[in-house]
């Protein structure tokens, strides 16, 4: 299918897919339309899906209570989905795709080498045709430089970056006595090397005697058998692998180190779910450890509330991976909208956006305007079986759940930025 017409397909799914709630009985005004560049076929395709599901979930909420309340009157959110195939180039196409089709909002996140693409893209485009101002919402490409140096008026970013997960997991390892090895491995792209580039630093910095006996990178996706990586692994006498991985180049990694006997701990960016936890099954009990910005088994009614909700609206096991950033993104989008008054004047948006502060199930964050990196609490999880203690529930119908061993406020999370923003006049 032509590229053109595929994406035209996709669009008339995702507005297919919108409750009818959603649509003329609630809102009156026409629809604000975000435009979800994402790898939608390829190696990660699963990963654009569990985005998808999230942000439609989001879209569905907001316009089930009326919409976005704009003097003219309510107007609600339509998502529309653009297959990047997790390629730079065909991101820049679908942008040029997506602000032809009327897109008031950019969401993309899973590839913070296709976010450099799009922030550059965009400030150019915003530079040229004030018009047609897009802003660009990322929800998970968590590159430090892209709220650093690449800072962008135009750019606001929902997840923690990499440092900043970095120094969370560190808060474990740094009272994990019984790692001496470590084995660093990640993608060979900007987000994997800037993890990887942190974690000699705070290993550096907070455990000293801990030897490095391994630091490698892969290729992004392309990787089918990682058996040799997990031998080298295995071979090392590491006690722990830390990596950045994620989709199925997370889940092959984790299967072959269990295949090959590897009984070390596992920290990671994104092991709680997308098949990691039941490829490695009873092996990863008490072994893998994840930091998220929520979990499912953070204590609390209104926590529990919230995850109860989405499995009541994808009960489908293969389906269960929230993002609760991505929920808070869309509420803080509707916040600045609302505040300013208005759905296209996107300076007055933007300038909104820099102070949302948004609330959802006992889940809180703020976004900082001097970089645009939106502040809020982490959770690092051990996996462990379904109905131990601390995990009610499990992942994708595996079996295997995580439970919260550490809680890191926002206060403690936030790290400095080097960003200095240059804003429209």
């Amino acid at each position: 299918m032509p590229s053109s017409r595929r994406l035209f397909v996709q669009r008339l799914l995702s507005l297919a897919a919108l409750p009818a709630v959603a649509t003329a009985q609630t809102t009156t005004g026409a629809p604000i339309r975000i435009a979800m560049i994402e790898g939608l076929s390829g190696p990660f395709a699963n990963t654009g899906e569990a985005v998808f599901r999230n942000l439609l979930w989001a879209v569905e909420r907001v316009n089930g209570r009326g919409g976005v309340r704009l003097p003219g009157g309510a107007r609600p959110l339509a998502l529309e989905r653009y297959d990047s195939k997790g390629q730079a180039d065909e991101a820049l196409s679908a942008l040029r795709s997506a602000i032809d089709d009327g897109a008031q909002v950019v969401a993309q996140g899973n590839s913070s080498a296709v976010a450099a693409a799009l922030i550059d893209a965009i400030g150019k485009h915003n530079e040229r045709d004030p018009g047609r101002r897009v802003l660009f919402l990322n929800y998970s490409a968590v590159d430090p430089i892209l709220t650093n140096e690449k800072c962008s008026f135009w750019h606001f970013r929902f997840d923690a970056h990499a440092d900043m997960r970095m120094a969370a997991l560190m808060e474990v390892i740094r009272d994990d006595a019984d790692v001496r090895r470590v084995y660093l491995i990640g993608q060979d792209y900007s987000f994997g090397q800037a993890v990887l580039r942190e974690a000699r630093r705070q290993l550096a910095a907070q455990r000293a005697d801990v030897q490095i006996v391994g630091d490698e990178l892969h290729p992004v996706g392309r990787v089918k058998d990682f058996a040799p990586y997990a031998a080298k692994i295995k071979a090392s006498g590491a006690q722990a692998v830390i990596t950045g991985n994620w989709g199925n180049d997370l889940t092959l990694l984790v299967k072959a180190a269990k295949d090959a006997g590897y009984d070390g701990k596992f920290y990671t960016f994104y092991g709680n779910a997308l098949g990691a936890p039941a490829a490695i099954g009873d092996a990863g009990v008490g072994k893998v450890i994840a930091v998220a910005d929520w979990l499912p088994n953070v204590p609390g009614a209104q926590s529990e509330a919230f995850y109860q909700a989405f499995r009541n609206r994808y009960p489908k096991p293969a389906d269960d991976y929230v993002h609760m950033r991505m929920q808070l993104m869309v509420e803080a989008l509707v916040q600045a909208m609302e505040k300013a008054g208005s759905a296209t004047n996107m300076v007055t948006v933007a300038q909104q956006l820099e102070s949302a502060a948004v609330n959802l199930n006992g889940q809180s964050g703020r976004m900082r305007a001097g970089d645009h990196q939106f502040q809020q609490a982490l959770v690092v999880g051990v996996m462990d079986r379904q109905g131990a203690p601390g995990v009610k529930y499990d992942v994708e119908g595996s079996g295997y759940g995580f439970r919260v061993v550490r809680q890191i406020s926002a206060s403690q999370a936030q790290l400095p930025s080097s960003c200095r923003m240059v804003r429209p006049a």
